[in-house]
């Protein structure tokens, strides 16, 4: 291939027309699985490093792109509604990326960044690996992560405070007189189950109670792996008169085992969720659960995009942001009986810092 490849050459390779290949080449409106299929024919033809490279460099495709791990969980879909609005006022559309948190996944997100598909990226990763870290080191576009990352980790950061809302939870259980309060977590190599299992090992801690290891189980973050945790639990544990869990599927799940074994709920058991989903007050019983701020940290981790973005046009390169949002308890009946609703923190402010 003597004079090098083609339009003709790149869309034989990709599969798709010549007018599709023209209008990803000029940054024109496409299908993100044709712009995919026409930046890897490129790039294996010699194409992405010279003419590709060179038509992209100022321009800005007006997208962005959210990669979570379940799009199904309520708390990302509270992000999302949260994200869309602010980005499209600002004139960017919004490409999704479910990557059931499998690890490799979030890598091929991160690295796609260098195909320029999107102008930048926010993230919520259960696992942060140094794969990630690297990756991040080296994007090619801002990304924002939803979720704890290292000190010094160059992206720009909203955290939640699960540490606080589980004792938040664990404090409300114990004034209601509970004292073997269950623990139903998420797999402990995910940042929010290393936090909320060593949040909940303190509080404990804290207020006298022995940690039994009976009155932990481990599972995932799913309604289904819930009800299996409490299943195991309670033959282990038959006594057991409150559960703390470490988000509202997971509670949800145990109200489904606890229901179906004839356990009262929250006269013989106290439960308590994560996240304060629309799920969790439409429960039977109403959810008594941790908000941990899913719209607010959608919101924050857009506008710090796109403040990003507009440093970068500037020529800017300020240092990494980090915001946290702080929790709340809103008590239902699931813990306080019928009748009850209402919100135990009272703080709703966004600071910046924390961890």
């Amino acid at each position: 291939m003597a004079d090098g490849p083609t339009i003709t050459t790149i869309a034989e390779r990709a599969g798709v027309s010549i007018a599709s290949v023209s209008r990803v080449l000029n940054g024109l409106p496409t299908r993100q699985e044709t712009v995919r299929k026409v930046m890897a024919a490129a790039d294996e033809l010699g194409y992405v490093r010279n003419a590709v490279a060179r038509s992209l460099k100022s321009r800005r495709t007006h997208q962005v792109a959210f990669a979570m791990a379940d799009v199904g969980n309520p708390a990302y879909l509270a992000m999302l509604r949260e994200i869309q609005p602010v980005l499209k006022a600002a004139g960017y559309r919004l490409v999704l990326h479910s990557t059931d948190a499998v690890v490799a996944d979030e890598i091929d997100v991160l690295h796609s960044l260098g195909e320029r598909y999107v102008d930048g990226l926010i993230m919520s990763p259960l696992r942060v690996t140094e794969q990630h870290l690297e990756m991040l080191a080296a994007a090619r576009a801002p990304v924002v992560i939803i979720g704890s990352v290292p000190e010094g980790t160059r992206a720009d950061n909203v955290r939640a405070d699960s540490r606080t809302g589980v004792r938040l939870a664990i404090d409300h259980l114990y004034a209601l007189g509970r004292r073997r309060i269950g623990m139903i977590n998420g797999p402990l190599d995910t940042v929010p189950g290393a936090a909320r299992g060593a949040a909940y090992r303190e509080a404990l801690a804290d207020l006298g109670l022995p940690y039994d290891e009976d009155l932990v189980r481990i599972g995932d973050f799913y309604r289904a792996e819930g009800g299996r945790a409490v299943a195991e639990l309670l033959d282990r544990v038959p006594d057991v008169d409150a559960l703390m869990c470490a988000n509202d599927l997971i509670a949800l799940g145990a109200l489904d085992v606890l229901r179906a074994a004839g356990k009262r709920v929250p006269a013989d058991v106290a439960v308590v969720g994560m996240d304060d989903t629309d799920l969790a007050a439409a429960s039977w019983p109403a959810l008594t659960s941790v908000s941990l701020g899913s719209a607010e940290r959608g919101k924050a981790a857009a506008e710090l995009l796109l403040d990003r973005l507009l440093d970068r046009l500037q020529g800017g390169d300020r240092e990494p942001r980090v915001v946290t949002v702080p929790p709340r308890l809103v008590i239902r009946a699931s813990t306080a009986g019928e009748g009850a609703a209402h919100d135990d923190a009272g703080r709703t402010e966004r600071k910046e810092g924390g961890a």
